[in-house]
C-alpha cells in the first residue's frame, strides 16, 4: 500500500466510509482536520515505517529538513472552529512537537545514531498525540458535536428561530445514534465513564426539546447551555 492509499485508509476508518461524503460537503469550520497535519503525516510515515523500523539513520538525517518544515506548518497552522476548545490542549501538543523537533535536529548534528533514533520515536509519539488531539473518538460524536456547533455558536446568537428548531431536532437523531454506538476495544477502560457521561447529555438534550416547544427564549438558551456543558463533560471522558 503506497502512502496516499495509507493516509486514505486512515480517514475511512476514522470517520467511516458511509460519512465520507458528508465529511467533505461540511463547511470547513465544522470539519475537525488540521491539512498541515495530515501532509506532515507524509514524512511522519518515511521516519515510521521507513526509516525507524530499518534503523536507517541516514535516511533519517536526509529527511530533517522536511521533518522541521513539516513542524513549522503545524506550529502555524489555525484550529478550524469546532476545535475551539481544544485550543490549549493542541497548543501544548505543538510545543511538545516543536521540542522533539528540536532533539530531532541535535541528534543530527552530533551524528549520534542512537539519540537520533530515539527522536525519531519521539516524533513520532507527538505527532500521534496532536492527532488524538484532532481526531473524534466516535464518528457519531463527532456527527453530534458539528450539529451542535452550529447552533451554539451560529444559530443561538442570532436567535435564528427557525434553525433553533431545526438543530434541535436533528440534536435528536443525532443523540439517538450516539446512544447505540460502542467504544472500540482500545478505549474500552472508559466505557463506564462514557456511558454515565452520554447518558447525562441524552437528557440534556431531550429537555432542549422540551424548551424549544416551549417557545420561551430563556428558557431555549438555557437548554443550549446546558447541552454544550453536558456535550464537553462527555468530550473529556477521551
Amino acid at each position: 500500500m503506497n502512502r496516499k492509499a495509507f493516509v486514505l485508509a486512515v480517514v475511512l476508518l476514522i470517520f467511516g466510509s458511509g460519512s465520507f461524503s458528508v465529511f467533505a460537503q461540511r463547511p470547513a469550520e465544522t470539519v475537525a482536520s488540521v491539512p498541515a497535519l495530515n501532509d506532515f503525516h507524509e514524512v511522519i510515515y518515511k521516519i515510521w515505517h521507513e526509516a525507524w523500523p530499518n534503523k536507517d539513520a541516514a535516511m533519517l538525517q536526509k529527511l530533517l529538513p522536511d521533518v522541521e518544515k513539516g513542524i513549522a506548518s503545524v506550529a502555524a497552522a489555525p484550529l478550524p472552529g469546532i476545535l475551539r476548545d481544544k485550543k490549549e490542549t493542541w497548543n501544548e501538543g505543538v510545543r511538545k512537537l516543536q521540542s522533539a523537533g528540536a532533539d530531532y535536529r541535535a541528534a543530527v548534528e552530533t551524528k549520534d545514531d542512537a539519540k537520533l533514533l530515539a527522536a525519531a520515536e519521539a516524533l513520532h509519539s507527538r505527532f500521534e498525540g496532536l492527532m488524538r488531539v484532532v481526531r473524534p473518538a466516535l464518528k457519531e460524536l463527532d456527527e453530534f458535536h458539528v450539529v451542535l456547533y452550529m447552533l451554539y455558536h451560529h444559530y443561538l446568537p442570532k436567535n435564528d428561530t427557525e434553525n433553533i428548531r431545526k438543530s434541535a431536532a436533528e440534536m435528536t437523531q443525532k443523540m439517538a445514534a450516539l446512544n447505540q454506538a460502542k467504544l472500540p476495544e482500545r478505549m474500552i477502560d472508559k466505557d463506564h465513564n462514557f456511558q454515565v457521561a452520554r447518558g447525562i447529555l441524552s437528557q440534556a438534550v431531550a429537555a432542549l426539546e422540551g424548551a424549544v416547544q416551549s417557545n420561551d427564549a430563556r428558557a431555549i438558551k438555557d437548554a443550549v447551555e446546558a447541552v454544550h456543558a453536558r456535550y464537553q463533560a462527555l468530550e473529556k471522558v477521551f
